[in-house]
């Protein structure tokens, strides 16, 4: 994934959202020692950056729980390598640790 440029939070614009009391103690939590704010703004980042197509997910071997074969509907870059998968190649779906499934060519799992 890009990195994403930090601006110190008084350059930043004040913006004022509604949230429902249950999902902002539920960020709270999820926060940690973070705060919740920033993890707002990078779960807005990571949106922005999927909407884009700026965002390329880093994934490694160890990574991948399970992979399923299949066969491209159109071209795909692999999660581990970068190398094209051309639409109606043969290739795999990882399953990531995290529960995503991701195209991943057929040379690089074992």
């Amino acid at each position: 994934m890009q990195a994403i440029l930090r601006t110190t939070t008084t350059e930043m614009e004040v913006t004022s959202i509604r949230l429902e009391k249950s999902l902002k103690e539920k960020l709270k939590e999820l926060s940690g020692n973070q705060g919740y704010q920033a993890l707002i703004r990078d779960i807005l980042w990571n949106y922005v950056q999927q909407k884009s197509g700026d965002y390329r997910p880093q994934f490694c071997q160890t990574d991948i729980r399970a992979v399923i074969e299949a066969t491209a509907t159109k071209d795909e870059s692999c999660v581990l390598t970068g190398k094209l998968i051309q639409e109606n190649a043969q290739m795999f779906l990882g399953l990531t640790i995290h529960g995503d499934l991701v195209p991943l060519s057929v040379d690089s799992v074992p």
